[in-house]
């Protein structure tokens, strides 16, 4: 015990100290908050295996430094900043259900405001011993309890240790081949990487991967554009013809639904139903409904299901493609075509800071005109959540803007209550409503939130029928991503009336559904719920051809879901794919109609391969395109380039009034037809923050952002 104790004062002894105590804190992740799906006993032995390689690696840097006074230093640091790596990803994953990527570190700062309210949520009372082992050693130090070795260590002995860690990562990496061959070449995804090699390595493997990226982007040349467009052009559909321009000239309103999953509609809890509006809608007669659409987002979340939605393109493997890309990427999305192919004025409204995901910055490289952020709203006191305004006041407090818009427009509205962790007011809570009992407080909060969100459309609807708006608009209402995380869906399976124990990935990827609605008002009564299979992907065709703009020339990975020749394989973003028949999940088949895993044969087994070949030449010839900036080499027919720089959203309302001033009688804002008076005082909300006085709060406040980058 005596040389054991003595050993914390040699520098080889705190170091191997160090060693053991952060491999026994890796692995206190893997098992506590990382899903990593071991299933057999190899797995486990590499897994207990891989966190001693990269971390002997690098802490064995330190002896490289002879004086005491460097090598301490840095012994510390690099110890904290793996625990730190360690803990950012114990956060990420907890959220997103994934590992955080060198993407995702660089383009933190367009994202980090208004994350910090759901990080407080993501945090579990066990967090404490990710951070013990430093406080601990930190004290002995101070107390000296830890006493410095002046005693370099020789060059030869640290030239050992780390080809030892060599060693070790080399036997690691030989084992995770035995297990999963081409386990780097094929890539698979992040939990593979991460549960045979740790997350170390993964790191460093997605930096160098990151680094050959940057490197495509500089060499990359026409040619490479023309097996995209080749792509594209034999995957295009033609529209239906009885679909085509059914809303030509309307207003184009996107409601995009925070978090909201499929399940969400028609569900009832406690006798009640959560989102009674949306039920309405879902089932008119004139709505267009699709029960089989799925979200295809990565990282970039509610970002990445925005770029689908506008381009028709996928997000990145890695990171936010708004974050990493949209500041200089070539874009031909929605707002540019509407513009210049049918003169519609363009517009987000959201109550966030701008420069979340980079907003500020890819909406311009998109073509919108307008983007009404945080800073045209009030979100003082409890007015805004730690994602911005609540749904119910952005709605209300958007008409000022929205009344001064030139028809036709094209308006996005983001919601944002729905949101992780899914935290509301009580006095925002419907008194007459009961959520459900899981355990789980975000299961429990989600169908809160859900059902004022639902409150909040009903509103906003009320005043567009009010406000002469509804009759000549078509409504696209889709929901971005998942709400309840994988980590979670356990929990919310009592809810959903399944049970816990006989819950399967298969079980997580029908959760993938979310809703899609193209509500047009007065069009006919034909509309109906489709159980045809698709994507966020699909909507921009689908969109341009129901307001009777062809698709063909430009460059999209969807395809209309009105048409015979719709491509019904949905893929997602890890390579996974589902068909109206089948599931794959990881190269693991599953039928549809009952759930179970199957070994296909035959005609079956050759169209699946088809399928999954299909799907990775896709999503690869997205990234291809979106990663080398290759739409730069494309021009379709008289469209324009986009110019970001002629778009400045500090002076959106004062824009929008010189535009009205200028046309005069030829305007055709909302604010002009009603014979130049305001349509505010139209709109009803039973929101008591819009009455009341700001209140103090310890909710974290949305602050404005920096203008310069306009």
């Amino acid at each position: 015990m005596k040389k054991l104790i003595r050993l914390k004062d040699t520098r080889i002894g705190l170091m191997t100290i160090l060693v053991v105590l952060f491999w026994l804190k890796t692995l206190f992740a893997y098992f506590m908050d990382f899903n990593l799906g071991i299933e057999n006993v190899f797995q486990f032995l590499i897994l207990l295996i891989n966190p001693l390689a990269t971390t002997l690696l690098t802490l064995g840097i330190a002896l490289y430094f002879k004086r005491s006074r460097f090598f301490y230093p840095v012994l510390g640091a690099i110890h904290l900043i793996n625990s730190f790596l360690l803990y950012l990803n114990v956060i990420y994953y907890r959220e997103f259900t994934d590992f955080m990527t060198v993407a995702t570190m660089t383009g933190y700062s367009k994202v980090n405001q208004g994350l910090s309210g759901s990080s407080l949520a993501l945090t579990n009372l066990h967090d404490v011993f990710y951070w013990l082992d430093i406080v601990i050693i930190i004290l002995l130090m101070l107390f000296r309890k830890i006493h410095f070795d002046p005693r370099a260590v020789n060059h030869r002995l640290a030239f050992s240790i780390t080809s030892i860690a060599i060693l070790i990562f080399g036997v690691n990496l030989s084992l995770a081949e035995m297990s999963r061959p081409q386990l780097l070449t094929r890539t698979f995804d992040r939990t593979y990487l991460v549960k045979y090699l740790g997350l170390d390595s993964f790191t460093v493997y997605d930096a160098l991967k990151t680094t050959q990226t940057d490197h495509l982007r500089k060499t990359a040349t026409k040619s490479e554009l023309e097996k995209v467009k080749a792509f594209t052009d034999s995957h295009y559909a033609s529209p239906n013809k009885s679909m085509f321009g059914v809303a030509k000239g309307r207003n184009v309103f996107v409601i995009h639904l925070e978090s909201f999953q499929q399940f969400l509609i028609d569900k009832k809890v406690n006798g009640q139903e959560v989102t009674p509006f949306l039920n309405s809608i879902y089932h008119g007669s004139n709505t267009y409904a699709f029960d089989n659409f799925f979200h295809q987002v990565g990282q970039g979340k509610t970002s990445d299901a925005e770029n689908l939605l506008e381009t028709s393109t996928y997000g990145l493997s890695q990171g936010s493609l708004f974050a990493t890309l949209g500041s200089d990427n070539t874009f031909q999305a929605a707002p540019a075509i509407l513009n210049q192919r049918a003169g519609y004025t363009s517009a987000v409204f959201h109550g966030n800071v701008a420069s979340f995901w980079n907003r500020n910055n890819t909406y311009k490289n998109l073509g919108y005109q307008y983007f009404f952020d945080a800073s045209y709203y009030d979100t003082s006191g409890d007015k805004a959540t730690g994602y911005g305004l609540k749904d119910k006041l952005l709605f209300k407090d958007s008409v000022q803007y929205l009344q001064r818009l030139q028809q036709p427009f094209y308006a996005k509205f983001i919601t944002v209550t729905n949101h992780f962790p899914y935290d509301l007011d009580d006095e925002d809570k419907d008194s007459s409503f009961t959520t459900v009992d899981t355990g789980s407080d975000s299961v429990d909060s989600y169908f809160e939130t859900a059902h004022y969100l639902d409150q909040s459309l009903e509103e906003f609807f009320t005043y567009l029928k009010k406000a002469g708006l509804y009759d000549n608009s078509m409504f696209v209402i889709y929901g971005d991503h998942y709400g309840i995380s994988d980590t979670e869906n356990k929990k919310l399976a009592t809810a959903l009336g399944k049970s816990s124990d006989d819950w399967t990935s298969f079980d997580d990827t029908q959760l993938q559904r979310v809703p899609l609605m193209f509500l047009i008002p007065n069009s006919g009564g034909n509309g109906g719920i489709s159980h045809t299979y698709g994507g966020e992907v699909d909507v921009l065709p689908t969109m341009m051809h129901l307001l009777g703009i062809s698709s063909k020339r430009y460059i999209q990975f969807g395809t209309d879901l009105f048409s015979s020749d719709h491509d019904q394989v949905v893929a997602f973003r890890n390579k996974d794919f589902i068909t109206p028949n089948y599931t794959s999940i990881s190269g693991v088949i599953y039928d549809n109609s009952t759930g179970k895993k199957i070994t296909p044969t035959g005609k079956v087994k050759a169209e699946l391969e088809a399928d999954q070949e299909k799907v990775s030449k896709e999503l690869s010839l997205s990234d291809s395109l979106n990663t080398k900036n290759l739409l730069r080499f494309y021009t379709p027919k008289a469209f324009k380039a986009v110019d970001a720089t002629s778009y400045n959203y500090s002076d959106g309302l004062d824009k929008a009034i010189s535009i009205e001033k200028k046309l005069g009688s030829k305007s055709t804002s909302v604010y002009s037809e009603n014979n130049n008076k305001s349509t505010v005082d139209e709109y009803f909300t039973d929101a008591p923050e819009a009455t009341s006085a700001s209140t103090d709060s310890n909710r974290i406040k949305i602050t404005n952002p920096d203008d310069s980058g306009n």
